[in-house]
């Protein structure tokens, strides 16, 4: 009876050592490459609460949190990409269950991992994209000192830049 117990103790260990499959083996924080075309470009990272977590230049590869530190608190991020004579570019980041705290905590009933250990953690997230690859189009502005003239459709010139315009003259 006690070689039982003893084997029912371990296996009940077991399975609360597997509960919390995404925090096994997920981590807190996620690696995201942001490049730009063309590179160098101005970087601005913000969290959903508006608060900046980054300012750099491109190309560049940041550690972001997953999750807000609440309760099923999954974090998400606005990029802005900006480069003088181009049009600034906003691309979301945004948190989503994994498929290990989805699918491990079913197959390994992780009813503990479910609704306590990974929601707190934040290693049941994932963020998406990974790689933010952004294109800033083609140059639409003459910069100051400049001897060279592109030519553009007003269509395509930002609204930042048409306040600078000027008639060269009418046909």
């Amino acid at each position: 009876m006690n070689l039982k117990m003893t084997a029912a103790a371990i296996c009940a260990a077991g399975m609360v050592s597997l509960s919390g499959c995404a925090s096994i083996v997920g981590d807190t924080d996620q690696q995201i490459t942001i490049n730009s075309t063309p590179s160098q470009a101005d970087l601005v990272i913000t969290d959903e609460t508006n608060q900046e977590v980054f300012q750099g230049e491109t190309p560049t590869t940041v550690t972001l949190t997953k999750a807000d530190g609440s309760y099923f608190g999954g974090k998400d991020y606005s990029v802005t990409l900006s480069k003088d004579g181009y049009e600034s570019r906003a691309i979301t980041i945004s948190s989503s269950p994994n498929g290990w705290y989805i699918g491990g905590n079913i197959l390994f009933g992780g009813l503990i991992g479910w609704l306590i250990v990974d929601p707190l953690t934040g290693a049941m997230y994932t963020l998406s994209p990974d790689e933010v690859n952004g294109n800033l189009g083609e140059s639409v502005a003459q910069h100051k000192g400049s001897q060279e003239l592109n030519l553009v459709l007003l269509k395509d010139v930002p609204d930042n830049l048409r306040d600078d315009m000027q008639l060269l003259g009418q046909m």
